[in-house]
């Protein structure tokens, strides 16, 4: 185990401007989308970019990622200037991971019409030494045996996080147990839950993961909003209700970094600091949405994150003097 939430303490000292405090290691995509309110073509899109955008605005995040020959100069502008560090985002010859999808009229009603691995087909993360001695570690969804990779190349992370996926549930279980047991905190959404464990009731099936390994789970239900669940309880959390869903695409993605963002930002990661990542990942989630891409990330000012939290407390207020 790498460490224990509860025995988990953060050395609070202000980041030097290239010291990392977050890692994540994903895809990096070029997406193509069409929803009913349009479409994009070879939009940036990748888990790891939803991610290192998310949480740009409260730590230092790196990423660990391959692209093609190909890569739009404008995609790797656009991560710097939020201050997304790319020392691990290695190029290579040949074209970038791209992936296009329909949506319909319901968010959830989602159809895949091509995906091409190209060169992440044979990624394999190669981390840069500075990022080796990272305090917050997020293994994307990526195979089980990359995932370990990752963990045998950092020195002590004092939180790692994890996201999996049905495909590698079914097909990849043995190595997936073993990465569980080394993990803090898994990601997953209720059918994944109930794919793992085996239990068709969520709670259930989450508290038998957690004998697994993980300290905690968060189990993302989309625009049903995210539950924690923990050796502490559950918190059950909804998402904030948007007039406009223009593009769903990253959501899940966006939730992660913002959450993963707020951890480091907490002295202790006890279950109120949790609580408040899931928050902060909701109102990300909620920003996402809004726009094709990651528009709805980069374009977020000051005072609309504020109001926006603003407007969480009020919707999850309640007043049992009256």
């Amino acid at each position: 185990m790498v460490c224990g939430f509860s025995l988990v303490r953060l050395v609070a000292s202000r980041l030097k401007e290239n010291e990392l405090n977050l890692l994540v290691v994903g895809s990096v995509a070029l997406d193509s989308v069409q929803t009913p309110h349009g479409q994009v073509v070879d939009e940036l899109g990748g888990s790891a970019t939803y991610f290192s955008l998310a949480a740009s605005r409260a730590s230092r995040v790196g990423v660990v990622a391959v692209i093609g020959s190909d890569f739009p100069p404008e995609h790797r502008s656009l991560l710097l200037k939020h201050k997304v560090d790319l020392d691990g985002l290695h190029s290579t010859e040949g074209k970038t991971f791209r992936w296009s999808g329909v949506y319909g009229a319901d968010p959830n009603d989602r159809t895949t019409l091509d995906t091409q691995l190209n060169v992440f087909a044979d990624f394999r993360p190669e981390l840069p030494l500075r990022y080796r001695d990272v305090s917050h570690l997020f293994l994307g969804n990526i195979h089980p045996r990359l995932q370990a990779e990752v963990l045998d190349q950092v020195r002590g992370p004092r939180i790692v996080a994890c996201d999996t996926m049905n495909f590698w549930i079914e097909g990849e279980r043995p190595a997936l147990e073993q990465v569980l047991a080394r993990i803090d905190l898994l990601m997953v959404n209720d059918e994944e839950v109930r794919m793992l464990s085996g239990e068709s009731n969520v709670i259930k099936g989450a508290r038998a993961i957690l004998r697994r390994g993980p300290r905690a789970i968060v189990v993302k239900k989309g625009e049903h909003g995210a539950m924690l669940v923990s050796g502490d309880g559950i918190f059950a959390a909804p998402a904030l209700p948007v007039e406009r869903v223009v593009d769903p695409t990253g959501a899940g993605d966006s939730f992660a970094g913002a959450f993963m963002a707020q951890l480091t930002q907490e002295s202790t990661i006890s279950d109120a600091a949790m609580r408040r990542a899931v928050v902060q990942g909701t109102v990300a989630a909620s920003f996402c949405v809004e726009r094709f891409g990651v528009a709805g990330l980069c374009e977020i000012s000051e005072k609309a994150l504020a109001e926006r939290r603003r407007s969480y407390r009020e919707l999850t207020r309640v007043d049992y003097t009256s």
